[in-house]
């Protein structure tokens, strides 16, 4: 199709505008936003992940066993993987597939698996790919064949649609080069447990639509080729840009922001779909968004915000508002004995701190703070101690409130990441001294005693520049100790509080994090507070603007 552009697997799950920007020639030589020490370090995890896992499978498989050099050109990589290829190896690690100019594909793949009459590509990733289930096709390490899987009665396959593109991608060049297995189109993930391999039909039909994986990644590919043909050849952009959540982490970020800034855009107030449904009516500028009136609802749909929503969040832009209230009054679900809870983890490793806030009426315990933490790195068995002794603490509150006659609440900030780990650890370690069933953890979190304080300020605030706690929380007066606090920063901290890499652990480090998890739980409490406070009235009405 092309001899100029190639394109390798990160494209389909990549913004159409940034892939314009990554082959426009007049882009060349600019100056990208640099990563964050986050995602450098979530980069560096990964890479030393799939070494682990490479120098395991090396020792099981000896002389069946070939690794590409990395320390060379991508040419002569390329014609060392079709060497290994042609010779029947067994298993191809860092393999780098034949480019398909035809097509415009490039790329390489963990692994390669021999596989009767060809090869099936395997990802290793640093992420889970089974939840506690059944169903999921699984082979062991040591036989990582796809004709010796079996439904696994321990596992269910954990939705992660960039793995099965990029393992699309790959069959695809094994398929330009007349490499790949006959029959169906398969591929299998090793993800961070490293125990077993997952195998994915990517002919099967399980893609909104009834699409296959192979349907959804060519019809991307063929769309993000398009686009970066256009940019490279100098045609007209087949991709402008609109703000959406990416943008976030995205280097081109800083190039964007400022051309829609320019334009007073839309998608700087409204995201996504909405956006491209006010383009489509012609409502293009945060201007001619706020001048719409609220009530047209039925004038100007939109798939995801209300168009009073809308409206407001672009007067607010125009007003430089940070929130809006919804509503003339604001109203938080309160308690006798109220708890503040918030968890740490590390990734999808484990959960590693649960904190507490106790304020409220007196049932003969301390107030403040209190933390349950294992120091160990985690995922260890000694997430159940700690989360045992989380538990019981909880239980003995509540207890103690009851017996008392006293009403009790407890709180989070977003409890999507509290409630993953709080049932997560009870699936893990059941029957261990605290750790409660999966049946009381989910009594717990569907009860009225469980409060997401994230919830109530979606509930009562339009918020201009997002929702989360480190917004908030200083709209209620509320600082973090720490200046560089943050849950990316954390992570940092917490690899140096454990010795993740084997070092000295850090006594420091493990203090800076008490801190900031400390904070954390006081900022639930300032926020909830300032919402029950006449200081609340402050912030400008919906209906006022």
């Amino acid at each position: 199709m092309t001899d100029t552009v190639l394109l390798d697997a990160g494209v389909v799950t990549r913004c159409r505008r940034r892939v314009h920007l990554e082959h426009d020639p007049e882009m060349t030589g600019v100056e990208l936003a640099p990563l964050d020490s986050g995602a450098e370090q979530r980069i560096a995890d990964a890479a030393a992940h799939r070494r682990r896992v490479a120098d395991g499978l090396a020792a099981r498989f000896g002389t069946g066993w070939v690794e590409i050099p990395r320390n060379t050109s991508t040419a002569r990589r390329e014609l060392e993987t079709l060497r290994a290829m042609r010779a029947g190896t067994p298993y191809i690690w860092a393999a780098q597939l034949p480019t398909d100019e035809h097509g415009g594909r490039r790329g390489g793949i963990d692994l390669l698996v021999r596989c009767h009459d060809g090869y099936v590509p395997v990802l290793v990733v640093r992420h889970k790919v089974t939840d506690p289930g059944t169903g999921a096709r699984t082979s062991p390490l040591d036989t990582p064949l796809p004709d010796l899987a079996h439904p696994d009665p321990h596992r269910k396959v954990r939705p992660q649609a960039r793995d099965q593109l990029r393992l699309a991608h790959a069959f695809r060049l094994l398929q330009a080069a007349g490499r790949q297995r006959s029959g169906r189109a398969t591929g299998g993930a090793i993800g961070m447990d490293a125990d077993v391999v997952v195998w994915h039909d990517l002919d099967a039909p399980t893609w909104p639509g009834n699409r296959t994986a192979l349907d959804e990644y060519d019809h991307r590919f063929a769309d993000r080729l398009a686009v970066a043909t256009a940019a490279a050849s100098g045609a007209d952009p087949l991709a402008t840009p609109s703000r959406i959540m990416e943008c976030r982490s995205c280097p081109w970020w800083p190039i964007c922001e400022d051309r829609l800034r320019s334009a007073r855009d839309v998608s700087l107030v409204v995201r996504g779909e909405d956006a491209v449904a006010l383009r489509d009516a012609g409502i293009t500028t945060v201007d001619a968004l706020a001048a719409l009136d609220p009530e047209q609802e039925d004038t100007h749909p939109l798939p995801v915000t209300s168009l009073a929503d809308a409206v407001a969040l672009a007067r607010a832009w125009r007003r430089d508002l940070s929130l809006v209230r919804r509503s003339p009054q604001v109203t938080v679900p309160r308690a006798d004995v109220e708890l503040d809870i918030d968890m740490e983890s590390f990734g999808d490793a484990g959960a590693y701190l649960w904190g507490c806030w106790l304020s409220g009426a007196d049932i003969g315990l301390e107030p403040g703070y209190r933390a349950f933490a294992t120091w160990e790195p985690v995922p260890t068995e000694d997430e159940a101690r700690s989360f045992g002794e989380f538990w019981t603490w909880l239980r003995l509150v509540r207890s103690r409130a009851r017996e008392r006659g006293l009403t009790f609440r407890a709180y989070c900030y977003n409890e999507l990441a509290e409630n993953r780990w709080m049932l997560s650890s009870a699936e893990r370690f059941p029957g261990r001294p605290g750790v409660p069933t999966t049946r009381e953890v989910r009594g717990f979190i569907r009860s009225d005693q469980w409060v997401d304080i994230f919830a109530s300020v979606r509930d009562h605030f339009l918020c201009t520049r997002g929702k989360g706690l480190k917004t908030i929380a200083p709209e209620a007066g509320f600082g973090w100790r720490d200046p560089e606090a943050s849950g990316e920063n954390s992570m940092r901290w917490y690899r140096d509080a454990v010795g993740y890499e084997g070092q000295v652990p850090d006594l420091d480090q493990r203090n800076r994090l008490l801190t900031y998890n400390e904070d954390d739980v006081r900022a639930t409490l300032a926020v909830r507070n300032w919402m029950c406070s006449p200081e609340v009235a402050r912030v400008p009405f919906l209906g006022d603007l």
